[in-house]
């Protein structure tokens, strides 16, 4: 998770960090958990933030909740948003004729910022909007909007594919090709449990021939990182297997002696506190009673089940392995519920939390290496 030296840099300075929050699919809840987690007086106090989205949905989301809205307003790519850098929280406003004008279907759904369901529209306006904030994390640290991190609303990765999108099946794949990380992986944190994923959005016949020692070792290593950036001192890990049982000694498949044994194995010669393969139907009641710090799932719903079972409006989704912050609720974008005033914005909330905690955490080593040179 190392950032640019220039970024930690930046940070050392101890000026507060400067987030981009990006409003999702302005469709979905994204505007309206935006807005309530953002309202929290003393969460803006921690941080300075650029919203990148539509200023009428994040209206009609204020009104909604009986909010009054805190944003200092500009367009987008313009001198003024340059210039409000002063602001605690500066919205970076888009006009429904900001897409593509080569592919975009008629703006009737952004226009009244209502649907329901995904659209190209709303698909073609959240990638432009997460595209900005990646700009914004890769300029210089003294560019005016340069951000130090990245907090992400949920996107629908049916629109995204309805926009033309779908070389890239999330923000972790855009992300990862964009900043030109070498090995990314998703974690989930919450106060109850903490997993990453050795694999993602594969489908689960894919699985076995996706898996290999250095990329469970590579897992392993992303999170040992990330935990000792969140404050574990010396962080316990637990490995699951991929079969039932953890393959049963090899009756029920060999994945794990093949290939999870040998990368715990690497882990544990580099210093790492690493334990497993356990069974991946029990070993998440030990990490729950705190025998561990974090438990190494080797696909998605392995790890997402009692993630969201156990946590699912507080815990936050963060990309391991950027040269820069990312983090994101763990939850969709819920058109069901869109427009109601009905969404919680505890996940939002804990996200913007950790990316503040991270983003310090870097500025901290930071500080301790040009101490170490002075």
């Amino acid at each position: 998770m190392a950032l640019h030296a220039a970024q930690s840099a930046s940070r050392a300075t101890g000026e507060p960090p400067r987030l981009a929050v990006t409003m999702g699919d302005p469709l979905g809840i994204g505007p309206e958990v935006v807005v309530k987690a953002l309202a929290d007086r003393d969460l803006r106090k921690r941080a300075r933030f650029h919203i990148y989205g539509f200023a009428k949905a994040m209206h009609l989301a204020a009104d909604r909740a009986g909010i009054d809205p805190f944003w200092w307003q500009a367009p987008a790519r313009s001198t003024a948003a340059a210039n409000a850098d002063a602001h605690d929280v500066l919205l970076i406003n888009y006009e429904p004729t900001d897409r593509d004008s080569t592919t975009a279907e008629p703006g009737a759904d952004l226009d009244t910022c209502t649907s329901g369901r995904p659209t190209r529209a709303g698909g073609l306006a959240s990638f432009r909007f997460v595209e900005d904030a990646i700009e914004a994390a890769r300029l210089a640290t003294e560019a005016p909007m340069h951000v130090d991190g990245i907090v992400t609303a949920p996107i629908s990765k049916e629109a995204w594919a309805m926009a033309g999108k779908s070389k890239y099946p999330g923000h972790t794949d855009l992300l990862t090709v964009r900043l030109g990380a070498k090995r990314t992986r998703m974690m989930f944190v919450s106060d109850k449990l903490n997993t990453i994923l050795a694999t993602a959005h594969i489908p689960l016949m894919d699985i076995r021939n996706v898996l290999t020692i250095g990329l469970v070792y590579d897992t392993i290593d992303l999170g040992h990182q990330a935990c000792e950036m969140m404050g574990y001192d010396r962080p316990r890990i637990a490995v699951c297997g991929l079969n039932p049982h953890a393959g049963e000694g090899g009756l029920l498949g060999d994945e794990e002696t093949r290939l999870i044994e040998p990368a715990i194995r690497l882990a544990q010669q580099q210093g790492m506190r690493v334990s497993g393969p356990f069974p991946g139907d029990t070993i998440f009641r030990k990490a729950l009673a705190r025998e561990f710090d974090l438990v190494v799932a080797m696909y998605h719903d392995q790890g997402l089940i009692p993630i969201k079972t156990l946590a699912f409006d507080s815990a936050v989704n963060a990309t391991i392995g950027l040269p820069t912050v990312r983090t994101s609720p763990d939850h969709g974008t819920a058109y069901d519920i869109a427009g109601q005033n009905a969404a919680d914005p505890g996940s939002m909330k804990a996200a913007i939390d950790l990316a503040i905690r991270l983003v310090s955490s870097h500025a901290s080593a930071a500080r301790a290496v040009n101490a170490a040179r002075a």
